[in-house]
């Protein structure tokens, strides 16, 4: 893991070993493929780190948002048929 970390401290600009080389390393960029190849790197590193739901977690999940969703719906169908009720007493 140290490897990783000082590789992106590396190429961030910042120095690993500390010292006056930060300020070289601030004004080189490293390579464009450097770059990428690092950005690969960290996203693989983060999608190691990804756990997929079990079959009931999921099931779960999906009806606590069908049933948020539901919620809200009625909120906003209460609150519309009160505003449109407000504006035809209003205005007739």
């Amino acid at each position: 893991m140290s490897d990783s970390a000082s590789g992106a401290a590396s190429a961030e600009g910042v120095s690993v070993s500390g010292g006056k080389s930060g300020k070289k390393a601030e004004q080189k960029k490293a390579n464009f493929f450097a770059r990428v190849a690092l950005f690969v790197r960290q996203v693989v590193a983060e999608l190691k780190k990804v756990v997929v739901p079990t079959r009931p977690e999921l099931i779960n999940y999906v009806v606590v948002v069908i049933v948020f969703v539901l919620v809200a719906m009625a909120f906003v169908l209460v609150l519309d048929f009160l505003i449109g009720k407000g504006v035809f007493a209003l205005f007739g």
